[in-house]
């Protein structure tokens, strides 16, 4: 059977206050919306159609690595309008299509996958995902058959008495007969308050042609929409939740999973340990065994095996085996470290390569370098990059000692097995095994102080 999903994602989001249409608000760092996408591809639905109406460029700048296609609601006429603008999609497929919200990230694919078996072995010609909860005040109850089939939805407001003690719950969320559901679609009607055409009066068209209606229940949890920034919040705790779980039950330890932020995307081996306030963003990707001491960030960079990382920032970069990060390090993008090297205390990296068994122990700054193996840089050294106008490359070859407080002056190249004096400021090419040393020769004045009158 073929199956395709439609996400509704063209609603304006009034209570978001802003300017960022509400399926791009990210939830543990990826939209919304992209979520709903890869939790449909992963439940098995390749042929994904979103319904893009405010902010429809922005939606489709944000996933058009998705392969996804699109339809367009330009004014909101409600959800049944909203499907009916996907008819071009729908009108040429035969068998399921499931219709999913696009403000709804905690969907999972195996509600996915259970909803559209669960439709598809009973021969329904619709299905809708309920939840059933305590206190339904609000919502549109599911009133069902004897058989357990649905009878019909009746919204909150229109409920008799006996309803309202109903628990069982629209979610929103459904699975249609394709060709039933564009037959339907025709037949929707906007007579009502609000002038709108609204999807669940598709369930009592199908029902009064006589067609199946099924329902299955599922944690409300799993289906909760955003609304408001409040909304937002609560949906990231629980999505944080499950991806600190996720990893713990894959070996590793979590010191504080409330006050641990991992990001969907990242990947973390086993035996890694992660102190609180550590935020790991995009697509990281952590190796086995490493430490992370608290209050790092790190994103889109790949940490591999054995690294020790201390209250420092990681940005766009890779780290090499055994190597220690921090504290208080920068390492900002496009950085390369290799193994075993020693990145220190206020130490700043910026679009270097630094290769193996290298130190780098405090206050340095290394921006647009390649250093080789084995080299150590002394307290305040400073490579200078940047004339006032481009920025400029330093090679440094392998088992070099640059000597503190030392400034190399973009571009230069430092030659293997050579020396740097303590406070010199080199512009020239160090030749190989040489001692470069940049400094004027010291001068005492003697009786200078008493003769100036600065006795104190």
């Amino acid at each position: 059977m073929y199956n395709c999903a439609v996400i509704l994602a063209a609603g304006k989001g009034k209570r978001m206050k802003s300017v960022i249409p509400k399926v791009l608000h990210k939830v543990c760092g990826k939209e919304m919306v992209n979520h709903v996408i890869d939790t449909l591809r992963e439940g098995g639905v390749e042929d994904i159609n979103i319904i893009i109406g405010t902010g429809a460029e922005k939606v489709k700048v944000n996933t058009s690595s998705k392969n996804v296609s699109y339809s367009l609601q330009d004014t909101q006429l409600g959800t049944g309008h909203a499907v009916k603008c996907a008819k071009e999609f729908l009108k040429s497929k035969k068998g399921t299509v499931a219709i999913f919200n696009g403000d709804a990230p905690l969907i999972t694919a195996d509600i996915v996958k259970k909803l559209i078996a669960f439709h598809e072995d009973n021969n329904f010609t619709a299905t809708i995902l309920t939840s059933i909860v305590e206190n339904p005040y609000g919502y549109g109850r599911i009133i069902r058959e004897c058989n357990g089939e649905v009878k019909k939805i009746v919204e909150h407001k229109d409920c008799s008495k006996d309803e309202l003690e109903v628990r069982e719950l629209n979610a929103g969320m459904y699975c249609f007969d394709v060709e039933a559901l564009l037959v339907a679609l025709e037949k929707l009607s906007n007579n009502n308050c609000q002038g709108e055409y609204y999807l669940t009066d598709v369930i009592e068209i199908l029902k009064n042609d006589g067609k199946k209606i099924g329902a299955i229940p599922v944690e409300f949890e799993e289906t909760m929409g955003i609304n408001s920034r409040v909304q937002l919040a609560e949906v990231e705790k629980i999505m944080r939740k499950r991806i600190n779980l996720k990893h713990m039950e894959n070996g590793v330890t979590l010191i504080d999973p409330d006050s641990t932020y991992i990001d969907s995307d990242v990947v973390i081996g086993n035996d890694t340990i992660i102190y609180p306030n550590n935020v790991i963003e995009g697509k990281s990707v952590i190796g086995e065994g490493c430490v992370l001491y608290p209050s790092s960030r790190i994103k889109d960079s790949i940490i591999a095996k054995n690294v020790i990382v201390q209250n420092s920032v990681i940005l766009e970069s890779n780290i090499g085996e055994n190597t220690t990060v921090g504290p208080f390090a920068y390492i900002r993008p496009e950085s390369n470290i290799g193994k075993h090297v020693r990145i220190g205390d206020f130490v700043e990296v910026k679009k270097s390569t630094i290769k193996d068994n290298t130190k780098v122990s405090h206050l340095t700054y290394i921006g647009d370098a390649e250093v080789g193996e084995k080299c150590n840089f002394g307290c305040g050294t400073v490579v200078v990059n940047y004339d006032g106008k481009t920025k400029n490359k330093t090679i440094i070859g392998d088992n070099v000692f640059i000597g503190c407080n030392a400034n190399l002056v973009s571009p230069i190249k430092i030659n293997d097995n050579s020396y740097i004096a303590a406070g010199s400021t080199i512009t020239k090419e160090v030749p190989e095994e040489a001692l470069a040393i940049a400094r004027t020769k010291q001068i005492n004045k003697e009786g200078w102080v008493t003769k100036k009158g600065l006795n104190k």
